[in-house]
């Protein structure tokens, strides 16, 4: 089988500039809030993955079936449709106190490790900040640097 190259890789991309040319201004306005959040819980300054991922940090992975990358430990996207930040699905055997936070959180989504939220008005950004902890907290412990 071919290996695949993947398409989301750190860039040179500014950070700011990308805010900055983020079209809807409300959704641009709540980038430099969640942006502030990610670089408070990370302590990093972050770079663009692939064309619209604003990520935190990196760790390398190996899936079962061979294919290996480089990922971003913490990251976010101001889309069209929804505010998509990644975060670790499983939280390292800290569901519980994962569910517990969801169930504060307010109005939104979820994928295999997306959250999805329409605006931020419709949420807690406390909780949304100890969720971002929690998730940065069990990525580094399942990759260790």
């Amino acid at each position: 089988m071919a290996k695949t190259e993947i398409k989301t890789k750190a860039t040179e991309v500014s950070v700011a500039d990308f805010i900055a040319a983020v079209p809807n201004e409300k959704r641009r306005e709540e980038a430099v809030i969640v942006d502030a959040i990610h670089r408070r819980v990370t302590g990093l300054d972050p770079k663009m993955w692939g064309p619209s991922i604003i990520g935190y940090g990196s760790y390398d992975y190996l899936y079962d079936s061979g294919h290996s990358g480089t990922m971003c430990r913490a990251g976010f996207s101001p889309r069209k449709a929804a505010m998509t930040l990644y975060l670790m699905g499983n939280y390292c055997n800290r569901q519980d106190e994962a569910d517990a936070l969801f169930a504060k959180l307010g109005k939104y989504k979820t994928g295999k490790s997306c959250l999805y939220v329409n605006k931020l008005a419709d949420i807690d950004l406390e909780v949304l900040e100890k969720l971002i902890i929690l998730s940065w907290d069990s990525m580094n412990e399942y990759y260790p640097e």
